[in-house]
């Protein structure tokens, strides 16, 4: 782009102006896309590092997870034999897991019963063929 002063653009006349419009717009969805991907440069940085935090959470929330268990095994071995409170956790994480697991394969259940596109648009084609059930206005 060149170096003009508001005066310059006073005194061009109004074809040069539209002449160098073209060029402008051009010049103006250049630096548009390339701000789209530096931004987009930048997200991926971004979503690359905080991922790789989360993940590193996530590994020690489960070791974590680990040791609560045994602080809840130990608990109960002061009251309990060692293998018999081992035992009683590993019951109800057992129990935990079970009701879990249906609760998982209730909604897998009610995935399957929702109504099938396809089949809706044929009930419609023959609606307007006039065959099947349909509402009558």
């Amino acid at each position: 782009m060149t170096d003009r002063t508001v005066n310059d653009k006073n005194r061009e006349p109004l074809a040069a102006l539209i002449g160098s419009l073209p060029a402008l717009v051009s010049n103006l969805i250049k630096a548009e896309i390339d701000q789209v991907k530096t931004k987009a440069a930048h997200l991926g940085s971004y979503a690359g590092k905080g991922a790789v935090f989360v993940a590193l959470a996530l590994i020690f929330l489960f070791f974590a997870i680990g040791t609560l268990v045994a602080v809840a095994i130990l608990a109960l071995a002061l009251v309990l034999p060692a293998w018999l409170s081992a035992l009683i956790v590993f019951v109800v994480f057992l129990l935990i897991a079970v009701v879990l697991a249906l609760i998982g394969v209730s909604y897998f259940k009610k995935m399957s019963a929702d109504p099938n596109p396809i089949e809706s648009v044929k009930k419609d084609i023959r609606a307007v063929k006039g065959e099947g059930e349909y509402d009558r206005y």
